[in-house]
């Protein structure tokens, strides 16, 4: 009579098939999950098509956060196909109309990039003799709360994480982006100065590198400089 021998598997031959079969078993949880996911996404899709029509149109879409006063580079836009019906007034088709302009209000990752949210109306703003306008980015918080406007007369200060200085006194405020932007106290914004022509180069390099906040000085105590 033939004799059989008794097979015993090891410990660790055990926890290498149990890691086996969860791995698999994890794997097909995955892949179900994958497909439910799908499966969902195109199910919505049907439904906005279904509900908003079914044209579809290419446009320029952020790749990434886009703050105001940055120029668009052709690696931070992407086309997409979009919803007819859902696109935002002079939606950008086409990626060489947005490269290369000037942001005037921050574009979120996965917007639409618009026509209006490229810099500002030139003809609506009258620099005083003898200085430039230049915009830097700053956010509400920075900007006295969003309470900045045309016509003020505000200074600028340069924060870092050592030390703050002051750049400028009463230097009026030609143009922001505040009446424009969210309330949330953390929205990035623009604010345009008047500012004589030899400071525009520090108030750059300042805005690169540190913190712009403004302060609003009593009425009575503000001069305007342009430094």
């Amino acid at each position: 009579m033939p004799k059989f021998t008794k097979f015993r598997m090891s410990k660790r031959d055990r926890s290498v098939v149990i890691g086996v079969a969860c791995g698999i078993a994890c794997a097909l949880c995955v892949g179900l999950y994958v497909a439910q996911v799908n499966d969902q996404a195109t199910a919505a899709q049907a439904e906005m098509l279904s509900r908003y029509g079914g044209d579809q149109i290419d446009v320029c879409v952020a790749k990434r956060d886009i703050m105001a006063g940055e120029t668009i580079l052709d690696g931070d836009v992407e086309t997409k196909t979009w919803i007819a019906p859902l696109l935002p007034a002079n939606a950008v088709t086409e990626k060489k109309d947005a490269v290369g302009k000037q942001v005037g209000s921050t574009i979120l990752a996965g917007e639409v990039v618009s026509n209006a949210r490229f810099g500002f109306d030139a003809s609506e703003i009258e620099v005083p003799s003898g200085l430039v306008a230049v915009s830097v980015p700053t956010r509400e918080v920075q900007a006295v709360g969003g309470a900045l406007s045309a016509g003020m007369a505000t200074d600028v200060y340069a924060a870092g994480p050592a030390s703050t200085a002051k750049l400028a006194s009463g230097v009026q405020v030609l143009a922001t982006s505040m009446s424009t932007e969210s309330s949330t106290g953390a929205a990035s914004a623009w604010v345009t100065l008047a500012v004589r022509p030899e400071a525009v180069q520090e108030l750059v390099a300042a805005s690169e590198n540190l913190q712009i906040y403004f302060a609003l000085p009593a009425a009575a105590d503000s001069t305007q400089d342009g430094r």
